[in-house]
């Protein structure tokens, strides 16, 4: 299993003076690490919160790794995919188990389930929580939570890491390795587009490695059919649905898990990278230029996962020095941490519901339910 994994991330380039290595949040990981490959099991201490956090809820996901977390649209329950396969859900405001989704292909595949995405529902249908899964096989599976059920499985031939719903829901992008990017109709889960790049060797219009996340523009109204995708080649592609080759791009970000964002209020991207210096970024989504670095905590994390917090904050997570943190995003102050975690953050989400949204923060086994606290 182990060296399944790390053969995963065998595509990587060599390592540049700012990265102290090339990682992805598939390698060097098993059911029985932590995900930073310490193999200490000495006793750790707790996980505990500073600053204007509390943890409301801790969810165990058994002995298996979460590599995937994801909200539902409306706030009640959290999905987590775990290294083996499996899906865990969860009630949210208590933090029970719901409910536990597997089948014989995932069992005998064995492989991580590596994103999560519940289904957007029309605006006044009852949500069912209806949820699309990738995993590291090429497999997408879509799943009735409540009755266990596998509605329907796509095969693609290459590993799937990433997947994005329009929020219409009626397409959706997956991202992986090989580096295009596959659009489906939803309704008959066909593929109907492939972006890439142009055989012009000297026009970077796609993607040359992995792709780790794939994200739709949230204001389909003004840009209807716009994603953006990020991965190992140290660029934020920007794709519009009825061009093959990407529109532009953001040099720089080295995205390894979901580190990208978009900010429709404000029209500000937010990229995390598995790195040293400039982990945290910012970005005009109109004209792709930087606006600011967000300083690191002074412990520095080399970051998998970011997200806009509401207006005000921002959410990062990572390894190295594994927490996640809660950023200012008026100040660049980070104004709350979660630390001593038994391992890289590798996934988050929040709710977004409310003012102060929770968050679901994921690390080895575990899954943090947390909240800012405070004005």
């Amino acid at each position: 299993m182990l060296n399944l994994l790390q053969a995963l991330a065998g595509d990587s380039p060599q390592s540049s003076p700012r990265l102290t290595k090339r990682a992805s949040v598939l390698s060097g990981m098993s059911g029985s690490d932590h995900g930073d490959g310490h193999g200490n099991h000495d006793k750790r201490p707790e996980p505990t919160c500073e600053g204007n956090l509390r943890i409301l809820q801790k969810l165990d996901c058994g002995h298996e790794n979460v590599l995937c977390v994801k909200y539902s649209y409306d706030g009640t329950v959290v999905a987590a995919g775990l290294v083996h396969g499996a899906i865990k859900i969860f009630q949210a405001h208590d933090g029970s188990a719901l409910y536990h989704l597997t089948d014989q292909e995932v069992r005998d595949a064995h492989l991580p389930c590596t994103s999560l995405t519940f289904i957007p529902t029309d605006h006044g249908q009852k949500f069912e929580h209806l949820l699309m899964a990738t995993y590291a096989n090429g497999v997408l599976k879509f799943w009735h939570p409540s009755t266990g059920s596998c509605l329907h499985t796509i095969h693609e031939n290459r590993q799937t890491l990433a997947a994005s719903f329009s929020p219409h829901g009626d397409v959706f992008v997956t991202g992986g390795a090989p580096a295009q990017l596959h659009m489906y109709d939803a309704a008959t889960k066909k593929m109907v587009r492939t972006f890439e790049p142009s055989p012009d060797k000297t026009v970077m219009d796609g993607h040359m490695l992995r792709v780790f996340s794939v994200l739709y523009h949230p204001n389909a109204v003004a840009y209807p059919g716009v994603f953006l995708s990020g991965g190992w080649d140290d660029t934020i592609q920007f794709w519009d649905s009825r061009v093959k080759h990407s529109v532009r791009k953001i040099f720089g970000p080295h995205i390894c898990g979901e580190g990208l964002d978009i900010d429709p209020e404000h029209n500000h991207v937010l990229t995390g990278s598995w790195r040293k210096d400039s982990a945290l970024q910012v970005w005009d989504f109109t004209s792709t230029e930087k606006i600011k670095d967000i300083p690191p905590d002074f412990n520095s994390c080399l970051v998998y996962c970011c997200q806009w917090l509401g207006r005000s904050c921002i959410t990062a997570g990572g390894s190295d020095h594994n927490m996640a943190r809660i950023v200012d995003r008026g100040t660049l102050q980070t104004t709350g941490r979660l630390v001593d975690l038994p391992g890289g953050v590798y996934c988050s989400d929040n709710s977004r519901h409310g003012n102060v949204p929770k968050v679901a923060i994921g690390a080895a086994n575990m899954v943090y339910i947390v909240e800012k606290t405070g004005g």
